[in-house]
């Protein structure tokens, strides 16, 4: 894809032949609807099955093999890999709904010094009793957000295989750092980013 990428979608996988095309499909979907500029890059992260080989058989799908089995290796393999002005970052089994894309470009321009975009998962294949017990967690994890975030100030919430963040607010942040290898990267972002959104100008 020539000229400048709006979004470019991160998806770190590790043998994930089995849920990765339903991912990808659903990501293509909505870039078609919004018909903006972006690219799809999936990270092969030190997988034994046929994840690349299913990755590459997507139309623009680009691969960064990541040797380095970790999580945050492969996010910090495709942040590097990507060329958008905004990263959004999906894991290899999550599916992102109709009208995804759109609230999330639609967010970024009405808010100029928003540095980052989050949002819940919706469990959508585990039974009834499970996606309404993650519907609660997520209904009481706003409360110790929104004190945390609008009243101590001291920090926010990004669910990490569900964000969207400027490429130049994690870099001025520091990137992915060096103390999480699995889980703890997405605290830690939110951390960095809030941190430069109050620091920031208006035309981050």
């Amino acid at each position: 894809m020539s000229g400048p990428v709006t979004v470019s979608f991160v998806v770190p996988a590790y043998n994930e032949e089995r849920l990765l095309p339903a991912c990808l499909e659903a990501i293509k979907a909505e870039i078609a609807r919004t018909r903006c500029s972006a690219e799809v890059v999936v990270v092969n992260n030190a997988s034994q099955d046929r994840t690349a080989e299913v990755a590459l058989g997507f139309p623009d799908v680009r691969v960064v093999n990541e040797p380095l089995k970790g999580l945050v290796h492969a996010r910090r393999a495709g942040f590097e890999a990507a060329r958008g002005a905004l990263v959004a970052n999906i894991d290899a089994d999550t599916l992102i709904p109709v009208g995804w894309l759109s609230r999330v470009l639609t967010e970024f321009v009405a808010d100029p010094k928003l540095v980052a975009i989050s949002g819940p998962y919706d469990y959508h294949d585990a039974p009834l009793r499970v996606r309404w017990a993650a519907r609660l967690f997520y209904a009481a994890a706003f409360v110790p957000y929104f004190i945390n975030r609008h009243v101590l100030d001291v920090g926010s919430m990004v669910q990490g295989g569900n964000f969207t963040l400027k490429r130049d607010a994690l870099e001025k942040a520091g990137g992915f750092g060096d103390r999480f290898t699995f889980y703890g990267e997405d605290t830690d972002i939110a951390r960095g980013c809030i941190r430069l959104a109050e620091s920031s100008s208006p035309g981050l």
